[in-house]
């Protein structure tokens, strides 16, 4: 024991309380002591650990240690740094069975780089399983011996499989002698009842040791000159208070020099992970150590590059777990790779990119199970990079969420240019060990708000309310507020910040998808753009905004109510559109469910068009309106919600206030929302103008012409409406354009039922009820506060027929009435003229009506075929001469027609090229 009190400058202490006996304690001159050996610098194959010898006289337990650094004489070759050594780093995943350390074998033997250094990290799952040993130990739970046993056969199997002969054997003898030191040291930490944290990270470091023990061999095995490194020896760390480390370059760079003057190789295996403080105590680098180790490493050597080798294909423009659309990037900068990782990305731990960006060495992310994949390159920017075209993609790279945080916001008038609140309010946060995320403060100093982790929040509020009582009791501060439920979304890209456009582009997505901003943050580095939204919109707004920024298409998830003759011609439209749509247009449209009145199919991709019918039978479920709108507006994959009404129905045209409040835009032919009560369609139209949430409903007054947008393009450009007068029913048109020739009325109805042009009753026609929603719905659109029951409609219905209990009773008995018909049209035809049933909005007397009216044969309403419309705006410009819309206004094919071209024009709206 002299001899190795002698060495204690270079050794730590660390003393366990045995217990045992009878009365379970030992007095404190009685305690046991083990000395574990730490001079990593002068040990060329690891450490050698303590050997128990049990002294006759006392009983105690004692360690004896080899310092095999004494006298070692050694050929000094020195280490030639630079672009000849390229690092690898290998996960645990990589590692994870023999399969794959074979193939981690072939991937370093494959690089023709002219030296290597490759870091591994433990097998897969082994560095929580050496962490559950010490929990067990510490616990006093006995099934530690089982789970060491469990890690022994885990390795031993491992290496029976990929090593033979003579390496077999020198592996599983250092195995099993590790193996039996660690139960001595479990056990010792089992009657303790405790583990310091040197002790911990020694044990949880053997899992790298194995790993890099066994590839090592398998590379030697086919002929490579390589050898395996403890990077305890080399790699040297100073903890900091922020339970992080910080390496030792000066310190560390010595060491490996002296490392590689005793062990001159092509390929060193190292491993990752562990390390040394300058006394020589094992720790380890912490959270992703691993890729610490390979960038640390990579700055030592002063390598060409540095391969992170991992299971994914690279960099993510988002998560893709979140965002389905989400891209590789080939190229980061450092900066904002450290942007992207700070704020949660799966990229890499910011520190991993200080060293390397020290030394502007590259970091490659590499996918170990796709080879073909490039990956993606880190490093500074290119002087293409910036010279490429200007357009918003090249300044927002990607974007990265933090969940589950709150805000604090500390309010009040007295703090406007108080010197050192800030101070105290954040001394105080530090005082209770929290983690501020994010800080936002307005320039006029009347509050300050910050993020932190939820779990800290109750925390901080209590400090910051006692901090500040005697403020918040004289009114100084109003408030110290906390909002739960909070997430952080971070758009990441060099200089995004100072290139017009790009922050009012994120917030016009965020304010499309109806996403409230609590909170923004933006940085002089110009380098992230941070907001705080509600946890539950999180998903929501990363879609938002990485379609609208990243994908430069606009993807919108839809749902088809009504899918007759309308909803299916409709649904035909758009699968033969969808693909040229999305190639030459990047316009994305998504049927996410379809709904009739007994069934609907709903599917979370997107509804195969060409299958829909079948899929239907097949899939289909019980019609269920609230369901079929959560489902598709709950599709947070896609950041735009449109439900577009087929049918007639006032109980659908009813849901449209709710829907458009949620943010569900809409579209519709359906008449009864805007020719229903006016208060209820004053308060719809307030709703459309107070949001960004789109109320499209073209097809309502001409099916596919353009009469809704040319009253609004005439009345945005400041021309005054003086009136408009229509034929607005392609049935009736067809009717009275056939309605000649000493042909009866009632022929011409049926010809027209026949021909598909009449409802299935033609009194919902002749009625006029039809055209009289047209005209309230243009006459609102023009200023005017009509009722429906405020315009006089002139029914073709003869009042006896009225009360027929069916249409085929109506049919039957209509040829009684037509002679009343000849008379009208004889008289017409005598005077020069034809008969056209209209509609009027009289804008100038305020008034509208609906009628049977006589016109000259050269007039534009005379010169009608088949089932066309024809509309007359008479303005302030065109009072002479009215602006004439005229075309087909009845048919399916028209109608969803007029219905598609509201869509585009939603998706222009939203973002599409045009």
């Amino acid at each position: 024991m002299a001899s190795l009190s002698a060495s204690l400058s270079h050794f730590s202490r660390i003393s366990l309380s045995l217990q045992h006996d009878n009365n379970n304690k030992i007095p404190q001159s009685q305690c046991h002591h083990f000395l574990l050996s730490r001079r990593f610098n002068s040990l060329r194959k690891g450490i050698t650990l303590p050997r128990q010898t049990k002294s006759p006289s006392n009983g105690r337990i004692c360690a004896s240690f080899t310092d095999v650094s004494q006298n070692v004489a050694v050929e000094e070759k020195g280490l030639q740094k630079g672009e000849s050594w390229s690092v690898h780093k290998f996960g645990g995943t990589c590692m994870g069975s023999s399969q794959r350390i074979k193939n981690v074998g072939d991937i370093v033997l494959n690089d023709d780089s002219e030296r290597k250094l490759v870091v591994v990290s433990a097998m897969s799952k082994v560095t929580d399983m050496m962490y559950e040993l010490i929990n067990k130990a510490q616990s006093r739970d006995e099934s530690y011996i089982s789970s060491l046993d469990a890690v022994l056969e885990k390795h031993s199997s491992t290496a029976y499989d990929i090593l033979d002969g003579e390496n077999l054997a020198i592996f599983l003898s250092k195995l099993h002698e590790d193996i039996n030191n660690l139960k001595a040291m479990l056990r010792a930490i089992y009657i303790a009842g405790h583990a310091t944290e040197s002790f911990a990270d020694f044990v949880v470091g053997h899992g790298e040791l194995w790993s890099a023990q066994m590839l090592s061999l398998v590379i030697r095995k086919n002929g490579a000159d390589c050898k395996w490194m403890d990077t305890r020896e080399v790699l040297i760390v100073n903890p900091t208070s922020s339970n992080q480390v910080d390496p030792d370059y000066l310190e560390s760079e010595q060491r490996l020099e002296k490392w590689y003057s005793r062990n001159p190789c092509k390929v060193i295996i190292a491993t990752g992970f562990i390390a040394s403080t300058p006394k020589n105590i094992p720790t380890t680098l912490k959270r992703d150590g691993s890729d610490f180790s390979a960038a640390i490493m990579g700055a030592l050597f002063k390598a060409r590059q540095v391969t992170i080798w991992t299971d994914v294909d690279g960099v993510y423009s988002a998560d893709p777990r979140k965002v389905s659309e989400a891209v590789i990037l080939k190229t980061l900068s450092y900066q904002e790779a450290w942007e992207m990782s700070y704020f949660g990305a799966n990229v890499l731990h910011p520190r991993t990119i200080i060293p390397v960006m020290r030394y502007g060495i590259p970091i490659l992310i590499r996918n170990i199970f796709n080879l073909s994949a490039p990956g993606t390159k880190i490093c500074h920017p290119s002087v293409s990079d910036n010279e490429d075209k200007m357009n918003l993609q090249n300044y927002v790279k990607g974007f990265a969420t933090i969940d589950n945080l709150a805000l604090v916001n500390v309010e009040g008038t007295g703090m406007a240019g108080v010197p050192g609140t800030a101070s105290a309010i954040f001394g105080a946060v530090k005082d209770v060990g929290a983690n501020v995320i994010m800080i936002s403060q307005a320039s006029s100093e009347h509050s300050v708000c910050f993020a932190v982790p939820e779990s800290e929040v109750k925390a901080v509020a209590e400090a910051l309310q006692s901090r500040f009582r005697q403020a918040l009791d004289n009114g100084r501060l109003s408030q110290v507020a906390v909002i739960p439920n909070c997430s952080i979304l971070a758009a990441v890209g060099q200089k995004m910040a100072s290139t017009p456009g790009v922050s009012a582009t994120l917030f016009n997505a965020l304010a499309k998808a109806s996403i409230n901003v609590r909170a923004i943050a933006q940085g002089c580095s110009e380098y992230n753009i941070t907001v705080v939204v509600k946890r539950e919109d999180c998903i929501k707004a990363l879609r938002a905004v990485h379609s609208r920024f990243y994908l430069s298409r606009t993807t919108i998830a839809m749902g088809i109510i009504g899918p007759g003759l309308i909803g299916s011609t409709l649904l035909d439209q758009l699968r033969d559109q969808a693909s040229i749509l999305k190639e030459e247009f990047n316009i994305d449209l998504r049927v996410m469910g379809i709904i009739g009145s007994k069934s609907m199919l709903l599917s979370d991709a997107g509804i195969d068009l060409a299958r829909w019918k079948e899929l239907r039978e097949e899939e289909g479920e019980v019609a269920n309106l609230e369901k079929f709108a959560q489902h598709v507006h709950g599709n947070h994959f896609i950041p735009n919600t449109a439900i577009v009404d087929c049918t007639a129905d006032p109980g659908i045209a009813g849901h449209y206030y709710d829907w458009l409040r949620k943010g569900i835009h809409v579209i519709t032919p359906n008449k009864k929302a805007n020719s229903g009560p006016l208060d209820q369609y004053l308060k719809l139209r307030a709703l459309q103008r107070q949001s960004y949430t789109h109320y499209f409903y073209e097809a309502t007054v001409g099916a596919g012409l353009p009469i809704v947008s040319t009253l609004r393009g005439l009345l945005e450009t400041g021309d005054k409406i003086l009136q408009i007068e229509g034929i607005f029913s392609g049935t009736l048109s067809y009717i009275f354009n056939n309605f000649k020739d000493g042909r009866a009325f009632s022929e011409v109805v049926g010809e027209a039922k026949e021909a598909g042009f009449t409802e299935p009753d033609p009194r919902d026609d002749l009625s006029g009820t039809d055209v009289a929603r047209k005209v309230i719905i243009l006459a609102r659109e023009s200023g005017l506060k009509l009722e429906l029951s405020n315009i006089p409609v002139e029914s073709l219905v003869p009042e006896p027929l009225r009360a027929c209990a069916s249409a085929q009773e109506f049919m039957q008995q209509l040829p009684k009435f037509d002679p009343e018909f000849a008379k009208k049209q004889e008289e017409a035809d005598n005077a020069g003229e034809v008969l056209r049933y209209v509609g009027v909005v009289d804008v100038t007397n305020q008034k509208g009506v609906v009628e049977l009216r006589r016109y000259k044969k050269d007039h534009p309403f005379a010169q009608l075929s088949g089932s066309d419309n024809i509309i007359a705006f008479t303005t302030r410009r065109y009072k002479n001469q009215p602006l004439i819309v005229r075309g087909p206004g009845a048919g399916a094919q028209v109608t969803a027609g007029g219905i598609f071209s509201d869509i585009l024009r939603l998706a222009s709206y939203l973002g599409a090229p045009s």
